[in-house]
């Protein structure tokens, strides 16, 4: 049983990892939105091919732009937050109750 704990517990971190660098993927995409970027710079492109369809999704679900604001970036973070908290929490102690 202790092997298919480890492996639970690696996947809940391997996840845990991949979403923190999301959620930098995030912030630095709402940085960057703030000031006029070149749209062929190929950093700029992959956070915009990275976010976008996520933000994509969002608005089109609530329109979240209030007075040329755009606050969708703060809903996907309190989402990947929600998981974290959530779901990466319960996987661990999933892995923990198997050892």
């Amino acid at each position: 049983m202790f092997i298919i704990a480890n492996f639970i517990n690696a996947i809940a971190s391997v996840i845990d990892i991949v979403l923190t660098l999301y959620v930098w993927a995030v912030i630095l995409q709402a940085i960057i939105s703030w000031v006029n970027p070149d749209p062929f710079n190929p950093i700029v492109r992959f956070l915009y091919q990275i976010t976008e369809p996520l933000f994509y999704r969002i608005r089109r679900i609530i329109p979240l732009n209030f007075g040329g604001i755009d606050i969708t970036p703060v809903v996907v973070i309190i989402g990947i937050t929600f998981i974290k908290t959530f779901f990466i929490a319960s996987l661990q102690q999933l892995a923990y109750r198997l050892m």
